[in-house]
């Protein structure tokens, strides 16, 4: 695969020049951007996946909820409904796709909706439910809309600085686009990244002086999650378990259950993975299978003994504070 991407040096290139032409159409205002009267904050990265947005909106959710009408939009990818979907109590992972979901699982009392276009979903959302700020979940690209406040998020392990673009690395944006945002978070970093590592990181991104720098790790449950409760890690002893997924990147996940003492067979998927009726009679022969919270909005109702390890973003330092305060300001 590496190989490959080498040889599609040159498509990177013909990629790259339509980026920086439809971005400039933007920024020279030939391409429309509309503004919103709804304050609308937007959650992306400038990488083909793997940065934590989900649990990123997740968390914003929770820290807007108690004090704002707060409406999520997400594109609802490789779900196989049409146009736009507000979510109800009749929702499934096919009508919304395994993201969205995922968050409406957790808040069902709030308003989320799907549309692939922003505008078109921020204009019904304006109408049918008027909220007091609308979440764009993976919107960084999508400048039909100018968001009001936007948070770009970078893995620890993939920094966009040091990516390339698509096919032969992962940027499906300019890097000079990260200029855009008020925040940028440093996801996936180690708990004990020192104050001298993030220095480091800071001088390496070169935020502007308006821009706010955080860091967060991802913080695992130590409870694991199924269909009919939860069990604790000590009762996975003795038991062949695997481990399934479906997301861009598994290794912060295999590091957390190898310092767990878990053993476990790993079965890796592609992203939004669909799993075959070959592939889900598999699973059903397994004795126990972990996997991410993605995954098991799709397989909950299809493969027993299964359960999910919740993952949540946790901040270093007065990272969280420093977020809050930024929000607040905004809104």
């Amino acid at each position: 695969m590496q190989l490959l991407r080498k040889i599609l040096f040159p498509v990177s290139l013909v990629y790259a020049l339509v980026v920086y032409l439809r971005n400039f159409l933007y920024d020279q205002g030939i391409f429309s951007s509309k503004r919103f009267e709804t304050p609308t904050i937007c959650v992306g990265n400038l990488s083909a996946g793997g940065t934590g947005k989900t649990p990123m909106v997740e968390l914003l959710v929770a820290l807007l909820k108690d004090r704002y009408k707060v409406a999520v939009l997400s594109r609802g990818y490789r779900r196989k409904s049409k146009g736009f979907v507000l979510a109800d109590a009749q929702a499934t992972v096919e009508t919304l796709g395994d993201e969205p979901y995922q968050i409406f699982s957790k808040y069902t009392d709030l308003a989320l909706a799907v549309d692939a276009d922003r505008r078109n979903g921020i204009t019904i959302l304006e109408e049918k439910i008027r909220p007091d700020v609308i979440l764009l979940d993976d919107a960084y690209q999508h400048r039909k809309v100018k968001c009001g406040f936007s948070i770009l998020l970078t893995s620890f392990d993939n920094l966009y600085v040091d990516d390339w673009y698509l096919p032969t690395g992962n940027l499906r944006d300019s890097k000079k686009e990260a200029g855009r945002a008020q925040v940028i978070v440093v996801t996936k970093c180690p708990q004990d990244l020192s104050l001298a590592a993030q220095q480091e990181l800071q001088n390496k991104l070169r935020p502007k002086a308006r821009q706010r720098l955080v860091f967060s790790y991802l913080a695992y449950g130590n409870r694991l999650i199924g269909n009919e409760g939860s069990i604790g890690f000590e009762d996975l002893r003795g038991q062949n378990v695997t481990l399934v997924t479906g997301i861009a990147n598994p290794n912060p996940l295999l590091v957390y259950l190898e310092k767990m003492g878990v053993k476990f067979k790993h079965l890796k998927f592609k992203d939004h993975h669909s799993f075959s009726g070959t592939e889900l009679e598999m699973l059903r022969q397994k004795q126990c299978i972990l996997t991410t919270e993605k995954d098991f909005v799709r397989l909950k109702d299809k493969v027993g003994q299964l359960y999910f390890i919740p993952v949540r973003h946790k901040f270093l330092a007065d990272g969280e504070a420093v977020l809050k305060q930024s929000l607040e300001e905004f809104m």
